[in-house]
C-alpha cells in the first residue's frame, strides 16, 4: 500500500484518486476551493460520471481515501505526488502552466519526505517535468532528492472508471529507474499493458494521441459532406474503411464535430507547439478548421432549409459534448445555441443532465428542460446535438405527436435510415440521404 496525494480533484483527480483508494492504496486529495472538499468529504461527487459517487463513498467509509484543502497535510507524508489540476489554453492557444507551477511551489515547500516521486498527470507540453523539478527545487526547506515522473491520462468522459481499470495502455515516463519501477508496482494490479519510456515522450503521447483523434474525426466528417453531394451514405463508407484493420472503426462516426476540455484543446496546443519549435502542422491546423465548420453544419443545413428562422421554436436535443457527461466545454450545442439566437430564433434546449453547466455559458439566452417531451412540444424543427440513450430511443412517433413541424435535423445519425422512413417526419441527418417519411402533407 503507498500513501498517495492527489494534486486536484478535477475530472482526472477525482477519478484517478476513488481508483487508487479502491485498489487498496491510502489517498489524500489537495484541493484550494475549501467548499469543494467539504462537498467531496460527505461523498458527493462533484463532476457527473456513472458509478464514481457510489465508489467514492465506499472508501470514504473504508478509510482509504480523504480530502483536504491544506498543502503541507496533504504532501508531507506523501510517497507519490501526482498532479492533475488544469492546463486551460492561453490566449495564443498553447497550455497555461499557471496551476502548474502553484502546486509545484506548495509541494517544494511541504515535503520533507526523501525520495518523494512527483507524478505529472495533467495534460503538459513536451519538457514540462524539467520545469517542475525546478520549481520545486526552488522551494525545497531542506535538501531533499525526489524523482520526476510523466503519466498522462486517458480517461474518457461517461467511463472513466472503466477506463481506469480496462484502458488500452498506461504509459510511465522518467530518467529515474527507481520512479518507473515504483509506478510500474503502483499500476500493476490493474491489469493494463504498461509501457515506460523517458517524460519528454511520455507528455508528447498524449497530446498527440489527441490531435490524431481529432485529426481522425475530421477526415470523416469532410467525407460526410461529399457523401451529401454524391448521394452516399457516410456509414457505409466509414464501415468498409474500418473493416481494414489499419484503420478501425473507431472515431469514424460522423457528426458535428469534436468537444470537450481535451480534443479541442490539445489538438491546438500540438499546433502552436509545433509552430513555435519551427516546425508547423498544416495537416493539423485543417483539421481544427474542419471542425469548426462541421459544428455548426445543422445550423447551415436549417438555414438552407427554412432560409428564415426568426420566431421559428427549435428544441436543441442534448447540450453536453458527449452523453454521460455534464461537460459543456466546447460543445457544439453552445455555439449552435448563440447563433440561432443571432437569427432570432425561439430556442429550448434539453440535456439530463448538463444544464447548470449550460447556463453558466449561455446565461437567460434560451430556455432550458430536462424533459425531452417538454423540449419537442410545439417544436417548428428539432436538431440532435447529443447521442443521449434517452434520444436514441425515443418513439419516433414522438416527433410528429409533439412538434408543430416534424422537421428534425440530426447531428449524429441516432436512426436508420430504413426505420425512419416508416415514420411521418422530415430527417435530415449527417453524410446520408434525407428522409421523407410517411408525411400527410408537405411541411412547409
Amino acid at each position: 500500500m503507498n500513501k498517495i496525494t492527489i494534486a486536484g480533484t478535477g475530472y482526472a483527480g477525482l477519478v484517478t484518486g476513488v481508483c487508487l483508494a479502491e485498489i487498496g492504496h491510502s489517498v489524500i486529495c489537495v484541493d484550494k476551493e475549501s467548499p469543494k472538499v467539504e462537498i467531496l468529504k460527505k461523498g458527493i461527487s462533484t463532476i457527473y460520471e456513472p458509478g464514481l459517487e457510489e465508489m467514492l463513498k465506499r472508501n470514504l467509509e473504508a478509510g482509504r481515501i480523504s480530502f483536504t484543502a491544506s498543502s503541507s497535510e496533504g504532501y508531507k507524508d506523501a510517497e507519490i505526488i501526482i498532479i492533475t489540476v488544469g492546463t486551460p489554453k492561453t490566449i495564443d492557444g498553447l497550455l497555461d502552466l499557471q496551476y502548474i507551477n502553484q502546486v509545484s511551489i506548495e509541494i517544494g515547500q511541504s515535503i520533507v519526505r526523501p525520495d518523494v516521486i512527483i507524478v505529472t498527470k495533467s495534460t503538459v507540453p513536451a519538457g514540462t517535468s524539467e520545469k517542475i523539478k525546478g520549481w520545486i527545487k526552488s522551494n525545497l526547506s531542506q535538501q531533499l532528492n525526489f524523482h520526476m515522473a510523466a503519466n498522462p491520462e486517458f480517461l474518457r468522459q461517461g467511463s472513466a472508471i472503466y477506463d481506469m481499470f480496462h484502458g488500452d495502455r498506461i504509459i510511465i515516463g522518467s530518467e529515474s529507474e527507481y520512479a518507473l519501477n515504483c509506478l510500474e508496482d503502483l499500476y500493476k494490479p490493474f491489469g493494463i499493458p504498461i509501457m515506460k519510456t523517458d517524460t519528454s515522450s511520455a507528455e508528447l503521447i498524449k497530446v498527440a494521441a489527441n490531435a490524431f483523434l481529432a485529426l481522425k474525426i475530421s477526415y470523416v466528417n469532410v467525407l460526410s459532406n461529399y457523401c451529401e453531394q454524391i448521394g452516399g451514405n457516410i456509414e457505409d463508407v466509414a464501415a468498409g474503411m474500418g473493416m481494414d484493420n489499419r484503420i478501425g472503426l473507431s472515431f469514424l462516426n460522423a457528426g458535428i464535430g469534436f468537444g470537450g476540455s481535451c480534443l479541442p484543446k490539445d489538438t491546438e496546443a500540438l499546433v502552436n507547439m509545433a509552430k513555435k519549435a519551427g516546425e508547423p502542422n498544416k495537416l493539423l491546423e485543417e483539421a481544427l478548421h474542419i471542425n469548426r465548420r462541421q459544428e455548426l453544419r445543422l445550423f447551415q443545413k436549417a438555414k438552407t432549409r427554412f432560409s428564415n428562422l426568426k420566431g421559428k421554436r427549435v428544441a436543441i436535443l442534448g447540450i453536453a459534448y458527449k452523453p454521460d457527461t455534464d461537460d459543456v466545454r466546447e460543445s457544439a450545442a453552445i455555439k449552435l445555441a448563440r447563433q440561432l439566437v443571432q437569427d432570432e430564433a425561439s430556442v429550448i434546449a434539453f440535456d439530463p443532465v448538463s444544464i447548470e453547466n449550460a447556463k453558466v455559458e449561455l446565461g437567460e439566452l434560451i430556455s432550458y428542460t430536462n424533459s425531452l417531451n417538454e423540449a419537442l412540444k410545439g417544436a417548428e424543427l428539432a436538431l440532435i446535438v447529443t447521442d443521449w440513450e434517452e434520444i436514441k430511443t425515443i418513439n419516433l412517433n414522438t416527433f410528429s405527436e409533439l412538434m408543430k413541424q416534424p422537421v428534425v435535423f440530426d447531428g449524429r445519425n441516432c436512426f436508420q435510415l430504413d426505420i425512419v422512413e416508416k415514420y411521418p417526419i422530415e430527417y435530415h441527418s449527417i453524410g446520408r440521404p434525407s428522409i421523407f417519411g410517411k408525411m400527410k402533407k408537405e411541411i412547409p
